[in-house]
């Protein structure tokens, strides 16, 4: 495929026609559009609707566009690095973030990363399912225990654990009753059985879960009023504990919870890519929960 002519159509689906493409960069339009015609011919496909005064891509051709933009933008922004000696961040660098640490610090690492790279346009959508990074064109995602996925790479930025809490107030049930619990999503059908570690050793209590909640933070404010226990990460409910606000029942059993910071492999690791990574490696140097916390609460 010719990289040209390729560049050309992404110049002229990005400016949405052949006159405002050469008006924005000076090249000439009859250029444009045999490079493009030429495109369609090596492709044996109709890329542009030309019908009319509007010009529209195709279902191809939007779909091509959509795969290429990015991966040309990385090329262009590599070659002017390397001409200029250096690897300014720049351009816009799209990242999807889960729920609960967008909630909780995405907002101050976003706003600190924008004043330390006021030529990155940085966007942040906060969303826990697992996202398709190239056809949804992010270039980054942090992500929970993420599955295992050969065509991505990452790396362990923060880890923490769960731990059952619970308002000093919920009075103890008799033995063998179940203890109220509030729960992040859909409860299972009452009751269930938490296991934990306490400093007497492993134990168990048996839960009914009396509120469902989508969100962790809610689950942690709900469990501060008093209406029952809850699982949540240490680091959500550090200072509650340490304040007294919150009573410490025993850590979970489990696998840790750590939070992966994941990109495309096939990819070329961009300058702004590599300046969020650095950032996040600054706000937390040790990736610890108490890091998460203190930089939550600072």
């Amino acid at each position: 495929m010719d990289l040209l002519a390729l560049a050309d159509f992404n110049l002229v689906a990005r400016h949405e026609g052949f006159g405002r493409a050469a008006r924005a960069t000076g090249r000439p339009k009859a250029t444009l559009s045999r490079r493009v015609s030429e495109l369609e011919a090596s492709l044996d496909l109709r890329l542009f609707e030309r019908g009319g005064r509007a010009l529209k891509l195709t279902e191809e051709g939007r779909a091509l566009f959509e795969r290429t933009a990015v991966l040309l933008t990385d090329l262009q922004e590599t070659a002017s690095a390397i001409a200029s000696g250096g690897h300014r961040p720049r351009g816009r660098l799209r990242i999807s973030a889960p729920l609960l640490f967008s909630q909780t610090a995405m907002g101050k690492l976003a706003a600190g990363f924008a004043l330390k790279h006021p030529e990155v346009r940085l966007e942040v959508t906060t969303e826990d399912r697992a996202v398709d990074m190239v056809e949804e064109a992010f270039d980054l995602v942090i992500r929970v225990n993420p599955e295992p996925d050969d065509s991505l790479v990452g790396r362990i930025f923060l880890r923490d654990r769960l731990v059952v809490v619970a308002s000093p107030t919920l009075r103890a049930q008799a033995a063998g009753s179940p203890v109220p619990a509030v729960v992040r999503g859909a409860a299972t059908r009452p009751p269930e059985i938490w296991r934990m570690t306490t400093n007497e050793g492993e134990t168990s209590i048996l839960v009914e879960p009396m509120l469902s909640l989508s969100s962790l933070v809610m689950v942690r404010d709900a469990a501060r009023m008093g209406v029952g226990v809850a699982r949540l990460p240490i680091s959500l409910v550090s200072h509650d504990l340490a304040s007294g606000r919150l009573v410490l029942w025993g850590d979970v059993e489990g696998p840790e919870i750590a939070l992966w910071t994941l990109y495309p492999s096939r990819r070329l690791l961009s300058a702004r890519v590599s300046a969020f990574l650095d950032h996040l490696k600054d706000a937390f140097p040790k990736g610890t929960p108490d890091e998460l916390a203190n930089y939550v609460e600072a």
